[in-house]
Parts: C-alpha cells; structure tokens; sequence
C-alpha cells in the first residue's frame, strides 16, 4: 500500500489516502495518546506503546514522510507556479486540490498525534534541506510549508514554539540567502500562509506577533502578483484570531500597537490596491472592536477613518458649491471605493461604528438623492441602456453601497429606539419614493434587503411604517417579477425576504393594509411557493406557515379570513406537494397540510 500511494497518479493517491486516514483514526482510538512523551508528562507516567501501533510505527514514519512530500495546496496560498514555471498570482480556486488538502491535513494531523516528534524530525531535516540547497525546488517548498501549517494544534504547546520560531527563523534566513523576486515571491507565501496558521502561538509570544505583523506590512509593498493580497489575507485573519493584543499596552510597548498602525496607517497601505485596502481595513476594525473602553474606543475610530473622510469631506465641499461635481467618473469612483472601506470597517467595528456612520449619514443621503436625480435624467434622455455606461454603473454603486452600510450597521446595531428614531426616517425619505419612480432596471434590489433588515432589527416598532414602505415597494417589484420565474433574480429574493420579516414581526400592519392589497400579498406569497428557485419556494412555504400561524392569533380577523382565502390556499398547497418537480418543498407543504386540516375541523370555523 505504501509503495502504491508513491505512485504519481492523484486518484491513485486518494483512494489511498482514504486507507491511511482510516487507519491512523483507528490507532488514534485506541490509545489516544502520543508516543512521544509530553513536557506535562515527563517524570511520571510513561504511557507504553500499543503493540498494534508498535507494529506500524516505521510504516506511519515512511507515510508522513510522503504526506510531507505531497501535501496539496490549502485555500489561503494565492502565489503559485503555473505550467509554464512562473510565479503568479491564482485567480480561480482549484477545489479538487482544496478538498484533497482537507484530507491530507486531518490525516497528517492524526498521525502527528501518534508521533508529533517523528513528524517533526521529518519537517525539521526538509527544512534544513531547503536551507542547505539539496532539496531545493519551489515545490518541495510548498509542500513542506502547507504541511508545517496543516499541523497547527498537533503538537504540545511547548514544542510548538520551539518548532515554529525554528521554521521561521530558517524561512526568513531563506528569504534573505534566495535573489529574485520569484524565489522572495514564494517563501513569503509559505511565511504568510504558516504564520497564519499559528494564532495559539501568535497570542501567546506578543513579540513574535508584533514581528509577524510589521513583516506583513512589508510585504504590502511588494509587487510581486499575489503578494500583496496574501498578506492582506493573512493580517485580517491575525487580527481575527489576536484581536485583543493590538488594544492592550503589552509588556515592554509604552503604546498599544493599533496606535502604532494608525499613526502609520497611510504608509502602510500606499502601496496597495483599492480592494485590499478595504481588507486591510476590515482587519483593524476587528481590533477597534475588541476595545471595551468606549471613549478610547471612539477616538480609535475617528483616527482611523481619517484618511477617507478627508477624502470624502473634500467630495462634499466641492459638491455643496458645484453638485455636477458628482457627474464626474473619477469623483463617482472615488465615493464608492470610501463607501466599500466604512462597509467593511462597519462589519468588523459593529455598533460602535455609529460614531463614524452619524457623521456621513446625511451627507451620503444626500449625495444618494443626487445621483438618482443624475442616474433618471440619463434614462429620461437615452433610455434604459444608458444603466449599462460605465458612469452610471458607478453611481449605481454608490448608491448599493449606501445601503450595504445602513443594512449592515443596523443588523450589528444593539440599540433599536436609536436606529428607529435617528436613522429610519431620514433612510425612508431617501430611497422610496426614488425606488418607486426609477424604472424597473434603475431600482436597487438592496432597497428591499434594506427594509428586511431593518424590519428584523425593529420588530413591531416599525409596524407603523410598514404602508408606507408597501406603498413604495410592493406592487411596483410585483409587477417585474411576476412575469416569468427569471428576470430580476436578486429583486425577488429580497421582495420575498421583505414579505416574511413583515410576516414574522409585524403581522397587524398586514392586516390594516386594505383587501385588495392584502389579496395581492397574499397572492404573492403562494406564487412564491409554487416558484421553480428553490430559496423562493422554501421562503414562500415560511411564509404562509407563518401567516396562518398569525392568522390564528387574531380572533377578529380569523373567520374572515378563512371564508376568504382557505380553499384557495388549501387547493394551491395540494398542487405543490403533489407536483414532483417541488419535493425539496414536501417538509414545508405538508406541514402547511398539517396546520390547516384542524382549522377545519374546529367548530367557530366556517369556510363557505
């Protein structure tokens, strides 16, 4: 089996590998316990190897040698050798090499439990090998390096220091020693992709740490396809799993580090394209957020989003004296990519971030007023094609990630009287009446994912607003999407989310909407379930689960309801569960089924 599993052949490979793993799982079982004698261990108990492990121990020595040798590419690592021997930066995922990763790595980290020092002895005599030049080859240093970063959590905590800070310390030497930007290219994706794999150790040495994260920011710098967006990757899962370090002053620092990266914010990410500095500023913001200390708190976010609201301030001045301001490209470019940056420090900072939102809140209202205004003059004079020119694209960006903001905000938002008083009102003046009036290729489906979350957010506090939102929304997105089962794809799903929070939190504001309204609501909710996408079925199905469940609740409205509608529902219901092309929707038909049945059978009611 050993010798078949070196053949180089992958499907070959993984059958293999199902074996290895079966069987390392099993030795595992019956003795969970190293041989390899742990530092909490040494001096008393010696646990004595099972004659069954025994046995196999040279022969799991030979396969973690070849699992090291062959270790297949993790989801993280973005710089890679392609065909033709180049270093580039990979765009598509490869998840047959993902998935074959997955079962390397639990294998490999099942026979390291048997033996972690025979799995380090073998890591530690390929690195040096790497070092010394005999084995060197960008593979063999792939390979070995996504195995070191496969094990993370095998190994006794001490050992794992030891091990690791030897790794790199011998992969910086590497660096240093290697000329070309390719080589340099390579051993700071396996630096990267290691050091990310590592946070219990990361935590616990804070120098360490400190050192680690100053080198990603060098390699901010480097140019190199791929570099830079790995080291983007690998600060935002450091600061993740470290969030805490960076806010607290740490022994030997007269500062805590975040201060240290906002003091030197804009050097660090000069070099970096827009999309990675929106990543770059996610990563901090889960820092921000680990700040319990609420005035530090909100001084840490004012100076962390200096530089783009100086950006954004320069924007408004110009625009308040001169509003075609807004119809230029590079100034639309400029407010989305500020917007993308708060969308993405907003979902990392949580409710805090209010201090940053409250600031821009109604300047970006306004600002989404004008380029609506713009966005319907264009289509007014060119037709609806023009939603398809590049400048319009960009205004319609501004305004999605305007509401991304707001919907993202308000769904982390921990004080709902604050997000109904101060938010909503200026919110609804803004986007309704715009939504309704715009043509149907103009209307932003975040509109509706909007007023879903706000709606989830608020509850019943909302319910007076809810005609007022229908008003606008409901019968304008009906007529687009109640033509066939594809256009408007994203509108739709919203529509139907919107539907089912209004359903679940605020059921009176339906009843208070008038019948011929309420019929279109409700003829919407069954040509929902009875829709070919499957999240629009299920979604549908929710619903009208739920609205009987309402229904029940509202003794006034009960009876009316039934003589009104049941037979249609009942008849609409029997449909889907009887058509084979719905069976995903069985579990919920039926149980609609189920519910409605002894409605029937109870005497106060009355379907005619």
């Amino acid at each position: 089996m050993l010798l078949v599993s070196e053949v180089e052949e992958t499907e070959i490979f993984k059958i293999c590998l199902e074996y290895w793993n079966h069987l390392a799982a099993e030795l595992y079982r019956e003795s969970p316990f190293s041989t390899s004698t742990s530092p909490l261990l040494s001096g008393s108990q010696h646990f004595d190897v099972p004659p069954r492990r025994q046995l196999y121990l040279p022969v799991l020595s030979k396969v973690r040698l070849l699992m090291v040798s062959r270790m297949a590419k993790p989801e993280e690592v973005l710089v890679v050798e392609n065909d033709q021997g180049e270093v580039v930066r990979e765009f598509m995922k490869d998840t047959d090499s993902i998935n074959l990763y997955k079962n390397m790595r639990e294998t490999l980290g099942t026979m390291t439990h048997l033996d972690y020092a025979d799995t380090e002895r073998i890591m530690t005599e390929k690195l040096h090998n790497q070092v010394n030049g005999t084995e060197w080859s960008w593979k063999n240093l792939n390979t070995l390096c996504w195995a070191i970063g496969s094990i993370s959590g095998a190994m006794h905590e001490e050992d794992e220091k030891r091990f690791l800070v030897t790794v790199i310390k011998d992969l910086l030497g590497l660096c240093e020693q290697k000329r070309g930007k390719d080589n340099k290219a390579i051993i700071a994706s396996n630096i990267m992709y290691i050091v990310g794999q590592y946070p219990r150790f990361l935590r616990a040495h804070w120098k360490f740490l400190k050192t680690v994260v100053n080198k990603l920011f060098e390699f901010m710098h480097e140019t190199h396809d791929g570099v830079q967006d790995m080291a983007c990757d690998t600060f935002i899962k450091i600061a993740q799993k470290c969030r805490r370090h960076f806010v607290q002053v740490q022994v030997g620092e007269v500062m805590p580090f975040i201060d240290e990266i906002l003091n030197n914010i804009n050097t660090i990410i000069c070099d970096l394209q827009p999309q990675q500095v929106h990543t770059f500023y996610e990563a901090v913001g889960y820092m921000i957020g680990a700040q319990t200390d609420q005035a530090v708190q909100e001084h840490i976010i004012e100076k962390y989003m200096l530089l783009p609201n100086q950006v954004w301030d320069s924007i408004i001045q110009q625009a308040t004296k001169n509003v075609d301001i807004l119809k230029d490209p590079e100034t639309v470019k400029q407010l989305g990519s500020i917007l993308k940056t708060n969308v993405r420090a907003c979902k990392a900072v949580g409710h805090p971030f209010v201090i940053q939102l409250g600031r821009i809140y109604l300047d970006m209202l306004n600002v989404y007023k004008c380029l609506s205004e713009n966005i319907s003059a264009a289509i007014q004079t060119n037709g609806e094609m023009v939603t398809k020119q590049p400048l319009i694209r960009s205004m319609r960006t501004v305004k999605r990630e305007t509401l991304k903001l707001i919907s993202g905000w308000v769904s982390r938002s921990s004080d709902p009287q604050m997000v109904g008083e101060n938010f909503v009102p200026p919110l609804l003046d803004a986007v309704l009446i715009d939504y309704q009036r715009n043509v149907p290729a103009a209307r932003e489906p975040e509109v509706l994912s909007t007023m879903a979350t706000i709606v989830n957010k608020l509850g019943g506090h909302i319910t007076g607003e809810i005609p007022q939102i229908f008003d606008a929304v409901f019968e304008c997105t009906l007529n687009m999407i109640n033509k066939d089962f594809e256009e408007y794809p994203e509108h739709r799903t919203h529509f139907f989310y919107l539907l089912q929070a209004v359903n679940s939190h605020c059921f009176p504001a339906f009843l208070a909407i008038p019948p011929a309204q309420f019929k279109l609501v409700l003829d919407s909710i069954i040509w929902a379930f009875k829709h070919t996408m499957r999240n629009v079925a299920d979604t549908g199905l929710q619903i009208l689960y739920t609205l009987l469940q309402n229904v029940t609740q509202e003794e006034a409205a009960a009876q009316s309801f039934y003589q009104t509608y049941f037979c249609d529902i009942l008849q609409h219901i029997f449909s889907v569960v009887t058509d084979t092309s719905h069976t995903a929707g069985d579990t919920f038909g039926c149980g609609n089924c189920v519910f409605c049945f002894p409605l029937v059978l109870r005497t106060k009611t009355y379907v005619s």
